[in-house]
């Protein structure tokens, strides 16, 4: 692993704790929630051989998500005090900018181009949480059918 991937970790911690200040996060989660964010911004970049972003975002969504589940049960906090925080490197904020860019200065091909990028990657952060949040959730309702005693129907 690289130097540059090591500060860009860093960096990456130091931005998600600022926004624990907006967010009102107090305590250690002050300290979880950008954990997880560098842990999401690792995973990405880990990724990057894969060359292809979007698959890259739902990948470290994926961790995110896991992370941020966990996090709050054992923290007894809401999922998205984590999640918000944690997630933030890797909205495509860059994309929506130069998406509005081209639209306005009438670049139509560079347009299109930026639009389905800064999409699927949204897409695919949507779609990371779904899916993660949608397991566990299946989860603990199998925990709970499976822990309640049969009853016989009279």
């Amino acid at each position: 692993m690289k130097m540059e991937s090591i500060l860009s970790c860093i960096y990456v911690f130091i931005g998600c704790f600022a926004f624990c200040f907006v967010s009102n996060l107090r305590g250690k989660m002050m300290i979880l929630a950008p954990l997880g964010g560098s842990m999401g911004w690792l995973v990405y970049l880990l990724c990057g051989n894969l060359n292809n972003p979007i698959f890259q975002s739902f990948v470290a969504t994926l961790i995110i998500s896991l992370y941020s589940e966990v996090i709050a049960r054992i923290q007894k906090v809401p999922v998205t005090a984590c999640l918000l925080i944690s997630i933030l490197p890797l909205v495509p904020g860059g994309g929506l900018y130069y998406t509005m860019e081209y639209c306005i200065r009438g670049n139509i091909p560079m347009f299109i181009e930026k639009a389905g990028y800064t999409f699927g990657t949204a897409g695919a952060l949507a779609l990371g949480i779904l899916i993660v949040s949608s397991a566990v959730r299946l989860w603990y309702s199998v925990r709970y059918f499976a822990a309640k005693p049969f009853r016989k129907t009279p």
